[in-house]
């Protein structure tokens, strides 16, 4: 095995008074569960030939190791007029998505609260960020912007203002948001770059992060046929760190709430995947895709409507199954890149919903208790989501149901 970069996660336990992101200074129930020293939790990125591997592998305060692989955009299933999606009007002036997540009779808007896309970057100059602080980041080294419009359209959904047209946000009075550029149009991404900005948001305040991208593990064996493997043995090699890194996105997660238990947290809300293929047969349905699928990640499927008053809501063909939650994810209007708007469906237009009615359940936490409880704002996503207008009952498809917006 040549030099490589590895993902690296140490659990220390020792004096270190020192804090960051995953590595807090804590006792009893804060750190690891019975510990009566304090615990430094860390995230190493070394380069690490064989020998070096084995030996951290023997090392008992390391507990996982992942080569970082490729992430891939989740990619709409249809776009803009040619996606032949019906062009739904408003309903009570606002997009369909916004009217059955109850956002419209909600009396919360997001205020007080930060979000975080982990996405494709977003058209900073769009009139529908206007008064919204924006804070870039770079991890695909291609710097700030987008390239694609689907960060654009994902943060339009989230936070978009609408200057007096019709409503496209669920939660429009947030004023602050982080923008981690983690998917280049030039650069191969790897899941390093999504630790590495999960890390900045939650150390830059970000109370809900939203992801709309997954692993490519077609993409990783190709990588390991094109330096010479055969086929089956470069398809066991991706199985093998697949399979790694979504034990470290587990442990992540794990520690992300650790913390969260006596710091400040944020809430991992991620897209499903819109690899299933549902018009082609009832049973063809494809697992829900990791990060997504990582342990204490809201994982999002997307539901389609007939039309106004959409009180007959169905699971999307493309949708992902055994997703936590659902939410609008079939001709979805939000902000297009270099001005204007335009019509996406997918998953990754389901889970904006999703984080969005999670600000607005955060934003009444803070104003009831004065501070954010990052399980309790699971739990009330997760629990307050309904199935009463899904024509599918199913939990493999729709999970707990739509995700709705607080009402008092």
């Amino acid at each position: 095995m040549d030099k490589d970069t590895f993902l690296v996660l140490r659990i220390k336990r020792g004096d270190s008074a020192s804090f960051n992101l995953l590595r807090p200074a804590t006792r009893g129930a804060g750190g690891i569960p019975g510990a009566d020293r304090e615990v430094e939790y860390g995230i190493e990125t070394p380069e690490l030939d064989e020998q070096d591997y084995r030996e951290l592998r023997h090392d008992r305060e390391v507990n996982c190791i992942a080569r970082p692989i490729p992430i891939r955009l989740i990619e709409p299933v249809s776009r803009g007029a040619s996606s032949g999606l019906e062009e739904l009007p408003p309903i009570d002036g606002a997009t369909w998505g916004v009217f059955v997540t109850g956002a419209l009779q909600s009396p919360y808007i997001g205020r007080h609260v930060t979000v975080a896309v982990l996405d494709t970057g977003i058209d900073s100059r769009h009139k529908a960020f206007e008064g919204v602080t924006l804070e870039q980041k770079d991890f695909s080294g291609e710097g700030d912007g987008d390239w694609d419009g689907h960060g654009t359209h994902v943060a339009g959904t989230i936070f978009g203002q609408s200057h007096g047209d019709v409503r496209y946000a669920v939660a429009p009075g947030i004023r602050r948001a982080l923008i981690g550029k983690v998917l280049g149009q030039r650069n191969s991404a790897t899941t390093k770059q999504i630790i590495d900005a999960i890390q900045w948001a939650v150390d830059g305040g970000a109370h809900i992060i939203n992801m709309s991208l997954g692993f490519d593990f077609p993409g990783l064996v190709a990588h390991w046929i094109a330096r010479g493997m055969p086929a089956d043995l470069a398809t066991s090699r991706a199985l093998a760190e697949y399979r790694d890194n979504v034990r470290f996105f587990d442990a992540t997660v794990t520690l992300l709430r650790a913390r969260a238990a006596q710091f400040s947290g944020a809430l991992l809300i991620a897209a499903a995947g819109n690899e299933s293929r549902r018009e082609e047969g009832s049973d063809y349905g494809i697992e829900v895709s990791p990060p997504a699928a990582a342990d204490g990640v809201v994982s999002v499927a997307a539901l389609g409507t007939s039309g106004a008053p959409h009180a007959a809501l169905t699971v999307a063909p493309f949708s992902n199954i055994r997703a936590a939650v659902s939410g609008p994810g079939v001709g979805i209007y939000s902000a297009a890149k270099g001005g204007g708007y335009t019509f996406m469906s997918g998953t990754s237009m389901a889970s904006p919903h999703v984080a969005a009615v999670a600000a607005l359940w955060a934003e009444r936490q803070l104003q009831q208790q004065g501070m954010l409880n990052i399980a309790a704002l699971d739990a009330q996503v997760r629990g307050n989501a309904k199935r009463d207008r899904l024509e599918s009952k199913g939990y493999l498809d729709v999970g707990e149901g739509l995700a709705i917006a607080p009402l008092d």
